[in-house]
């Protein structure tokens, strides 16, 4: 790969059988959010040709990656997790040009990557089975963990490697093969990672990429070969996703965003959880998924919390990643920032107030603004995901309908409260619907060793998607044995 720090255009390739061979579909680039004229990558598309010899040689590649065994795969991983720290500084810079956020997050998102490759390569040193007593003396029962098959994993652009490593990680440490569709925003930062995969010891056809259009992963999709489907990505495509692969038997686990509400009690930490919301909602350029979308304010807090979040929000610039004063970078590209801009705009007009809104840097970047609305639930940008930095304050009365107002929504993936009652946090963490719920804490964050899913729109109901030891239960089957001693033969 060509040094990350030029601009120097890369040229890539699909990664097919263990080798980078060119495709036949369609020229595609990827352009640099902070200045659109920078072409980050340009390559040839993937097309219905390339995806067959991807499934043939994931396919052919099973059987030779599941005798390597699990503590064999795990090698293979922390071997990952080595090059990527060595590789680190590169990818970060490459991760910023491409995707547009601050180097600072780059280099977190980068440093997270690693600790996941970690934590799935010690997995393979923990128990993979169950013993159970029998009713015969001389029998063990136990269950066995076997890899599901072929697995068709599709990424979003938001966090091009770390969501890649949450699922490709653990879908090869129990020896599945896997056929990856990357996000067609950041496909360089996707080449970078599957060669170190590569370079770490993943033997050909175990791991093949596409870089392609959405159309490529309806394709994967629908394919009898794939036996599991691992996807994070917008609500409209994960239904569609679903139709085809639940209907076909294939297993299915997805995340697919949220309209993550904060509460704060009257007895919070005024200051405290001003802080944590403006990381929550605004980090990253709001491109999160667990972004806090939502404020609820209960009580005469509502007026402490606004003066405490305006100066906070007046002060974010928005600018090249790489700048020192840049709190976010740009949005990944100038369509997200029209959606943005025209979800702002039909707030004010629906009654919406903006409190406060940042500053964004001169030049061609893809900026906008933080902000800062006040209203009520009335406002559309409080119901429907809007994947930028903006978020809503808004006042109810007591808990009751702070709870309500927080359930008011088809997501169900992360909540936050701020409160030293007791009460009200247990109240929150058995009521708000979400399926991460943190407390005194960002919405946003998650550790790799403890679960991490949604609820209603947010995900499916499968085994909880990224993270932790629950992860082996997606990315295999589970058979039950029964194993009888033999009877001795005796000599005649």
């Amino acid at each position: 790969m060509a040094n990350a720090t030029t601009t120097q255009t890369l040229e890539l390739k699909q990664l097919i059988n263990g080798s980078w061979i060119g495709a036949t579909g369609n020229q595609a680039q990827s352009l640099n959010p902070a200045d659109p004229q920078d072409i980050v990558a340009s390559y040839a598309t993937a097309t219905a040709e390339t995806l067959d010899s991807a499934l043939s040689a994931a396919q052919d590649a099973l059987a030779d990656w599941d005798r390597v065994g699990l503590i064999g795969r795990g090698r293979v991983l922390r071997r990952a997790a080595q090059l990527l720290e060595e590789r680190a500084e590169d990818i970060a810079v490459l991760m910023t040009r491409e995707q547009g956020k601050t180097l600072a997050d780059s280099r977190g998102e980068v440093g997270a990557t690693v600790e996941t490759l970690y934590y799935q390569a010690g997995s393979a040193r923990r128990a993979d089975g169950v013993t159970y007593p029998s009713g015969n003396a001389d029998e063990l029962v136990r269950t066995i963990r076997r890899p599901v098959g072929v697995v068709g994993v599709i990424t979003p652009w938001n966090f091009p490697l770390q969501i890649p490593a949450w699922k490709i990680a653990p879908a090869l440490l129990w020896g599945n093969t896997v056929v990856w569709k990357s996000a067609s925003d950041t496909p360089a930062v996707s080449v970078a990672f599957a060669q170190i995969l590569l370079d770490a010891g993943v033997p050909a056809g175990a791991l093949n990429l596409l870089l392609g259009p959405g159309s490529l992963g309806s394709a994967l999709v629908e394919n009898p070969a794939v036996s599991a489907v691992t996807f994070t990505g917008s609500v409209s495509v994960g239904h569609q996703i679903r139709e085809r692969v639940v209907l076909r038997g294939a297993k299915l686990q997805m995340e697919l965003g949220g309209h993550n509400a904060a509460i704060v009690m009257p007895d919070a930490d005024v200051d405290s959880a001003a802080t944590a919301i403006i990381a929550a909602a605004m980090s990253s350029t709001g491109q999160k998924c667990t972004a806090t979308r939502r404020i609820i304010a209960v009580g005469d807090v509502h007026d402490k919390l606004l003066a405490a979040l305006v100066p906070m929000v007046n002060t974010l610039v928005a600018g090249p990643g790489t700048a020192a004063d840049s709190y976010m970078g740009p949005v990944v590209s100038d369509r997200a920032r029209e959606d943005i801009e025209t979800a702002l705009a039909t707030a004010r007009a629906e009654g919406a107030t903006v409190a406060a809104q940042g500053t964004i840097s001169e030049g061609p970047g893809h900026y906008v603004r933080a902000t800062l609305l006040t209203g009520t639930d009335a406002l559309t940008i409080t119901h429907e995901e809007v994947f930028g930095p903006i978020t809503t304050l808004m006042r109810v009365e007591n808990l009751d309908e702070a709870i309500a107002l927080a359930n008011a929504t088809d997501f169900g993936l992360t909540a936050s409260v701020f409160t030293s009652d007791e009460h009200a946090i247990r109240r929150c963490l058995n009521e708000v619907v979400a399926g991460l719920v943190k407390v005194n804490a960002p919405s946003t964050g998650s550790e790799v060793h403890a679960p991490f899913g949604g609820l209603r729109n947010s995900s499916f109901p499968a085994p909880r998607e990224q993270n932790s030891d629950v992860a082996a239960d997606f990315f295999t089957e589970t058979k039950t044995a029964y194993i009888r001693v033999a009877p001795q033969v005796r000599a005649s």
